[in-house]
């Protein structure tokens, strides 16, 4: 469905059940594009279990995840030329929800249609639109993020499962610090340089801006992975936070030969796109794609990229539902906030303030 079409399409009772600690009127991600193939995809988010398919024409489409028939999850239906097939009974549904077969019997009952929700595929990410009651259709069209299609990196991603809450997976993007304890095989370095790095810290409407650099400082393992840098370099990490996905931009460029604030500087460069959407309250999906551009051998370069991508998020996944497993067991005992947590805290004030907006 194009933006256009999501924006005007007329839906029946479009806004899905909607959970309080969710900050709504938003664009989140609902799959990467190169999930949606031949086979339905069920996937719960914002506490609502929906199913997304490709059309005939290519189009994604979102239903909720259950036949109005006999209530089997549709998501364990199939795929036809017309749409979604039921793999109980048998009936076929459009990308709009409506029935349009039933097997063995002519009329179909104007009551036999789904809920569906409105998704936008962009750059290769599949948005949808999770309204309140008083805006149930978008208000704006859905991210761009021309990375992926601007043709100046190579790029691959996946998606993973956290049983924790989103807003952990934000606090642990929002703080790089850490890559120096949690992620020394792979892009962290020495702890002390990450802890001490000099760091600016903004934030304008709902977006939180961190920018942090670690000049003359030794390259990590996946850097010189990747790339032929002569000995230290001047490093640079560049984190934007909004309300449903993050932007990261990391890199580095043999020291002292470019400035690190400079837009076109040259270098090491890793572009990561973070789709954090909330399954429910305490688990949530983490879409993520990284883009790099090799200067030799492109297709073995971005290979190493992502595994080195790989380690480093199978890394933060251990960490992060340990800390929650931990926050559990102690029953929310109250936390000490040091230096390195402004950008996080200024991102949950702003997830505050949409929520009582939404109310």
């Amino acid at each position: 469905m194009t933006t256009s079409n999501a924006q005007s399409m007329a839906y029946e009772a479009i806004s899905p059940t909607k959970a309080p600690s969710f900050p709504l009127d938003q664009w989140y991600v609902a799959a990467l594009s190169s999930e949606l193939k031949d086979k339905p995809l069920g996937r719960t988010l914002l506490s609502t279990p929906m199913v997304l398919f490709r059309t005939a024409d290519g189009q994604v489409a979102a239903l909720e995840d259950r036949c109005c028939h006999r209530a089997l999850p549709l998501s364990s239906g199939t795929l036809e030329e017309r749409g979604l097939r039921c793999g109980y009974h048998g009936l076929l549904f459009n990308g709009d929800g409506k029935c349009v077969e039933i097997p063995g019997q002519e009329k179909i009952p104007s009551k036999a249609k789904v809920t569906p929700y409105v998704v936008c595929e962009r750059d290769q990410i599949v948005w949808i639109w999770f309204g309140s009651q008083a805006h149930p259709q978008p208000t704006c069209a859905p991210p761009a993020y021309d990375v992926h299609s601007n043709g100046k990196y190579l790029f691959d991603g996946d998606v993973y499962h956290y049983n924790a809450p989103y807003q952990l997976i934000h606090d642990n993007l929002l703080d790089l610090s850490h890559l120096g304890y949690v992620h020394l095989r792979t892009i962290g370095g020495n702890a002390s340089i990450h802890m001490n790095a000099q760091m600016k810290v903004e934030s304008t409407d709902n977006v939180v801006r961190v920018v942090r650099h670690m000049l003359n400082s030794t390259p990590p393992p996946t850097y010189t992975a990747a790339y032929p840098f002569k000995g230290n370099v001047d490093r640079w990490q560049e984190i934007e936070f909004h309300v449903s996905h993050l932007r990261i931009w990391t890199g580095a460029v043999d020291v002292n030969t470019e400035a690190v604030e400079d837009p076109e500087r040259g270098g090491f460069h890793m572009r990561g796109f973070h789709g954090v959407t909330p399954e429910t309250e305490t688990t949530s999906h983490y879409f993520w794609t990284m883009a790099t551009n090799p200067i030799r051998d492109p297709q073995t370069t971005l290979e190493k990229v992502i595994e080195q991508t790989v380690l480093t998020f199978d890394e933060d996944k251990v960490v992060i539902e340990a800390q929650y497993q931990n926050m559990c067991r102690f029953g929310g005992r109250p936390m000490v906030d040091i230096h390195v947590d402004v950008g996080a805290n200024r991102a949950r004030k702003i997830i505050e303030q949409i929520r009582h907006s939404n109310c």
